[in-house]
């Protein structure tokens, strides 16, 4: 049996409603930061957790605070201004930031909490709200060996499988690299069925040659509700989104100096798409109704 933690939270979006609805299930107590960016929250106040109105305030009553906010920016705020969560952080206090962070930015964070007495490990996420739910999702966590084995058994309340990826910092560096692997295969995909409409192929038939051929994987069947039913929840992430994530991997691989020229175009396509509110699967839509310039 896992031990019950005092556990706080900050970002109580869609993928935090779920990990929020999961502690709970598992047993562990609660307390998040009450923001206007939140989900409605009345099931988890029902369930026991209860909202605080800093984020210092959500230190003060946690042993462990997970973070699930949009990215570096918005973690160094809620960590570092003023009360915020390292004001409230008790000494040997773990911060698990799940947030998609640039790695640069995830060094010095971890830094300034170990010199304020707490001790920090990064655990990116893949998968979706749905999965954040129901207690799947899967995380890549970057943290010291002892620090991971300690906290694993929590982490294992909101998550399904959980990689190791090395110390503080591997974990975005890898969601990095997964997140450009599926928008790029997004972008492929979109393009492709963007070109098969227009010429005049049935849906139906796209989707039975690229599933039982090069196309086949998660991210076809992400999109295949959108290509098949004009559904796109199968892939609840926003073109916003996903030109941040892209924008921090051209940071990471600029700092890195490694090639980067199939992302540079990826990136242009996203960037490019003028409402950022629509969901991955409505690009082809976009790509479908647009003229090549």
């Amino acid at each position: 049996m896992h031990q019950p933690r005092r556990v706080g939270m900050v970002g109580i979006g869609l993928m935090g409603h779920g990990i929020a609805t999961s502690l709970l299930r598992a047993g562990h107590s609660l307390v998040f930061l009450d923001h206007p960016g939140n989900q409605p929250v009345d099931d988890l106040l029902a369930a026991g957790a209860e909202a605080r109105g800093t984020s210092r305030e959500v230190a003060e009553a946690a042993e462990v605070v997970i973070l699930c906010v949009t990215g570096s920016p918005q973690v160094e705020a809620v960590l570092f201004e003023a009360g915020g969560v390292l004001e409230g952080l008790a000494p040997g206090s773990v911060v698990v930031d799940c947030s998609t962070a640039l790695p640069s930015s995830t060094a010095k964070v971890a830094a300034r909490v170990e010199a304020a007495g707490g001790r920090f490990m990064d655990a990116a996420m893949t998968r979706t709200p749905k999965e954040a739910a129901e207690g799947r999702l899967n995380l890549i966590v970057g943290a010291p060996q002892a620090l991971f084995e300690e906290v694993l058994p929590l982490l294992e309340g909101f998550a399904e499988n959980i990689a190791h990826a090395g110390e503080v910092g591997a974990g975005h560096t890898l969601k990095l690299l997964h997140n450009y692997v599926s928008l790029g295969f997004s972008a492929v995909l979109a393009e492709a069925t963007a070109a098969s409409r227009r010429a005049g192929i049935d849906d139906a038939a796209l989707l039975e040659v690229l599933g039982k051929g090069g196309g086949a994987g998660v991210v076809l069947e992400r999109l295949r509700p959108f290509i098949a039913e004009d559904d796109p929840s199968g892939f609840r992430f926003s073109v916003a989104n996903a030109s941040k994530d892209l924008g921090y991997y051209h940071a990471m691989t600029d700092e890195l100096g490694v090639a980067r020229g199939v992302a540079a175009a990826v990136h242009a396509l996203y960037s490019g798409i003028e409402d950022d509110s629509l969901a991955v699967p409505e690009v082809i839509r976009v790509l479908q109704d647009s003229q090549r310039h």
